[in-house]
């Protein structure tokens, strides 16, 4: 279920991205075809992705680094 849940989470970030900017830049003065605002949102997905995929191995060894130290929390035992 997490990997339905991930997908899920990717598939209508992508949505609301591409919806967002076909709404929002002629507002703000910007001209695009729907195909630029595909790949733009493509190209912030894929960004996303990379920033959630490194943010959850930093917390996951600011974790593990945390338990081995004998700290819970980042607070002394």
């Amino acid at each position: 279920m997490s990997l339905v849940e991930a997908t899920t989470n990717v598939v209508a970030g992508y949505g609301l991205s591409v919806g967002g900017q076909l709404l929002i830049f002629p507002i703000v003065g910007l001209e695009t075809t729907f195909r630029q605002s595909l790949q733009v949102g493509l190209l912030f997905t894929v960004l996303s992705l990379g920033r959630s995929y490194a943010l959850r191995r930093l917390f996951e060894h600011l974790g593990a680094h945390s338990f081995s130290s004998g700290k819970m929390g980042g607070r002394d035992a």
